[in-house]
């Protein structure tokens, strides 16, 4: 990939603009949500965030923050959806289309090329700290994206799985192929505490996410338990309002990590 290329997508965003990848090497491990979670715990600071959905088979950002269509602008660029509680911005084609579970049945360059679309051709000015829920995998679309999009650090998603786990070290390795920060890795779906007894129960044993951290010394950010109450945020458009948010501690070390790797230019 052209250097130029890449400054061609930049120069289309805010220069102090900080960009985080949030990715997986599969589906269904919490991805989107992670990245949520990061972009609500960055706005409780008073920061300007943004999510950019570029899960576009698969988007369910906006679902999860209750928000149904993006605003239209006077100007050539889309305004992102605003978020009610915390004024997140958000772009996911989605909101673009009639109907939410209308199916996105596209071949991988159009993928690409609509991710790259929500870069050019929505207004993210005011937006310091842009999250990217980038699609499962380490195939097609997600390496254009990393390509393509200027990203400032990484950070990996994986659940208590061994299969999993092995999937997450290629994801880890492309990140690094692709010369791209890796922050650390979040464990999602750890554990669930009994409402009984308070024990801490392993529905699915160990997350072998901790020992692709050490094999790789990336450190776990987070782990994440099974919370009902969050699916049913989720389900219901709250995620704004969860209240044990794993990252709300973490800002001042994430923020300072994509800071550190520098400005683009």
């Amino acid at each position: 990939m052209a250097a130029d290329e890449q400054l061609s997508l930049a120069q289309h965003l805010p220069p102090d603009m900080r960009c985080l990848g949030v990715i997986s090497g599969k589906g269904g491990v919490g991805k989107s949500l992670v990245a949520a979670l990061l972009a609500v715990a960055f706005a409780r600071k008073g920061l300007s965030v943004g999510i950019l959905d570029a899960d576009v088979t698969g988007p369910s950002i906006p679902r999860m923050f209750g928000v149904r269509r993006a605003v239209s602008s006077d100007s050539e660029r889309l305004a992102p959806a605003l978020t009610r509680d915390l004024g997140i911005r958000i772009m996911s084609l989605n909101l673009l289309m009639e109907n939410e579970d209308d199916p996105v049945v596209w071949r991988g360059p159009l993928v690409a090329k609509t991710v790259e679309q929500f870069v050019t051709d929505v207004d993210w000015s005011g937006v310091r700290y842009l999250f990217i829920d980038l699609p499962p995998g380490t195939s097609d679309v997600p390496l254009t994206v990393m390509q393509r999009l200027p990203l400032n650090g990484m950070v990996v998603v994986s659940s208590p799985q061994e299969l999993v786990g092995m999937i997450v070290r290629k994801a880890i390795k492309m990140g690094t192929l692709m010369k791209v920060p890796i922050i650390g890795i979040v464990e999602n779906l750890t554990h669930i505490m009994c409402p009984e007894c308070g024990a801490r129960i392993e529905l699915f044993g160990p997350c072998p996410g901790s020992n692709a951290a050490r094999a790789d010394g990336l450190p776990v950010l987070a782990s994440i338990p099974v919370d009902p109450a969050l699916s049913v945020l989720c389900d219901k458009g709250g995620i704004e309002s969860y209240a044990n948010n794993p990252f709300d501690g973490l800002v001042d070390l994430v923020a300072a990590a994509l800071n550190g790797h520098g400005a683009r230019s």
